[in-house]
Order: structure tokens, then C-alpha cells, then sequence
């Protein structure tokens, strides 16, 4: 791989995290159609924790308040912990109890259309919570069913973030906490995908110097990149433009089924 390919890979997987356009989707996508280069267990480690960084980096003062806030013991921090963890179980017991069945949609073109088609039908619903004003604050109620619609990304072509937030709209939380709530959410997910990819590696090797060099471009495309999706993505529900990625991922979803039937 060249340091143009990191920097490509890494600015692809930094926009597709954090927009509502599936970034598994776009990784099956890309393999299958578009001769990307392996990428190698190291470059994807280090995308994963560059785009945990952008988490870190936009919502800085957030995580701050948690972190000093559990030291504290803060009644409203560990509420908040207690939400996030709750919010992940879902996708975590998804993924250990049906991985092989995961995994191999994976290997499906047809999967990944049918997935983009969701997240497309997803977006296009948001027009309606968008218009309405927010009622609720979140609580661990809300947080388990933000979590179940986590849970589906897990699927190639569904949106983490889409499937999140929308969710949270329909629930009616403002937008701009289901955003902020979403995008922590994704911390342990990025998390456990970096590990899986770790274990699964058996701990990888020792890197030459242009290999480290193209990690290091790749991950910090994937950071600037990522920060640089979440902002976007935050602007389009505040003005509420976001059900134009629909205009995206949808006809990218028909392209790829028709492509299969074909092919």
C-alpha cells in the first residue's frame, strides 16, 4: 500500500464512520468492485482508534464531564455511564451470539444493497421527528432501544449512526443529544472492533518503516476526516437537511442489487 492509498482508505473510513452511509457497507463495496489494496491488520487497527480519537476531539468537553464526573461520583455522570453501557449491551450480545451469521452476510453484495435500501428508508423517516419539536430526555429505557437499533448495524450497508439517531429522534430526544449520545455510543463499539481485529491478528508483527508510515497517514486521514463527518453530520439535523443522504445511500443500494442480478 502507498501513503496515497492510506490516505484514501483512511479519509474513506473517517467519512463512512460517522456519516449515515455505513461504513461496513462502503469497506465490502470497495473490496468487491473497486481492487482496493489489503489494507493489513495494523492499518486497520490504527483507522479504528483515529476515528475513536474524532469522538475525543468533538465531544471533548462531554467526555471530560464524564470522566471527572465518575471520579467525582457524580449522580448525573454515572447516569449518563450507566446509559452508555446499557445502550451498548445490544450490539455486543448480537455479536457474540450470531457472528458467524453476520460474518457472512459480509461476503454478500445482495446483503449490503438490501442494507444501504434500510438505511435509505431510515433517513427518509427522520423528516418526521425533524419537524416536530423534542419531548424527552434520555433515560436507560430510551438508551436500551437506541442500543437495539444499534445492534442492526451490525448487518453490512445499516448505518450505526443513522440507525442511532433516528431513533432517538422518533423517541423524541433532541437532535443534537441523540447526535452527541450516538457518536459517544460508538467509543466502546470502536473499541471492541479494534480488539477483535487485535486477537484475530494473534497480536500482528513488528512494522517497517514505509508501513509505519503509511498507518500514520492513514490514521490521521481517518482522524481529521472523522471530525470533520461529525461536524457535517450535526449541521445537516440542526438544518435539518440530514434526510439528504438518503439521496445517496438509496440508489447506491438499488445499483448494487441490480449489479448482483446481473452480474
Amino acid at each position: 500500500m502507498t501513503a496515497w492509498d492510506a490516505f484514501i482508505l483512511g479519509a474513506v473510513q473517517g467519512l463512512t464512520e460517522f456519516l449515515p452511509v455505513s461504513s461496513s457497507g462502503h469497506l465490502v463495496l470497495g473490496q468487491a468492485l473497486l481492487d482496493l489494496p489489503d489494507e493489513g491488520i495494523a492499518f486497520v487497527i490504527a483507522v479504528h482508534v483515529a476515528t475513536l480519537v474524532s469522538v475525543l476531539v468533538v465531544y471533548r468537553d462531554r467526555v471530560s464531564w464524564l470522566a471527572l464526573g465518575a471520579l467525582r461520583a457524580e449522580r448525573e455522570a454515572w447516569r449518563y455511564l450507566n446509559m452508555l453501557v446499557v445502550g451498548t449491551l445490544p450490539a455486543a450480545l448480537v455479536g457474540m451470539v450470531l457472528w458467524d451469521a453476520v460474518e457472512h452476510l459480509f461476503q454478500s453484495l445482495w446483503a449490503v444493497g438490501l442494507g444501504f435500501l434500510f438505511t435509505a428508508a431510515i433517513l427518509v423517516s427522520s423528516r418526521g421527528p425533524l419537524d416536530r419539536a423534542a419531548s424527552k430526555g434520555l433515560d436507560i429505557r430510551l438508551a436500551l432501544i437506541i442500543g437495539c437499533a444499534q445492534a442492526l448495524a451490525v448487518a453490512p450497508g445499516v448505518s450505526r449512526s443513522g440507525a442511532t439517531v433516528v431513533t432517538a429522534l422518533w423517541l423524541g430526544v433532541p437532535a443534537a443529544e441523540a447526535a452527541a449520545f450516538s457518536f459517544l455510543l460508538s467509543i466502546p463499539a470502536i473499541l471492541g472492533a479494534a480488539l477483535l481485529n487485535l486477537l484475530q491478528s494473534g497480536g500482528g508483527s513488528a512494522m517497517t518503516g514505509v508501513e509505519l508510515m503509511t498507518v500514520s497517514v492513514g490514521g490521521l486521514a481517518a482522524a481529521v476526516f472523522g471530525v470533520l463527518a461529525i461536524r457535517m453530520f450535526v449541521q445537516m439535523l440542526r438544518e435539518k437537511t440530514f434526510p439528504r443522504f438518503a439521496y445517496y445511500v438509496g440508489p447506491l443500494g438499488l445499483v448494487l442489487l441490480i449489479w448482483t442480478m446481473v452480474g
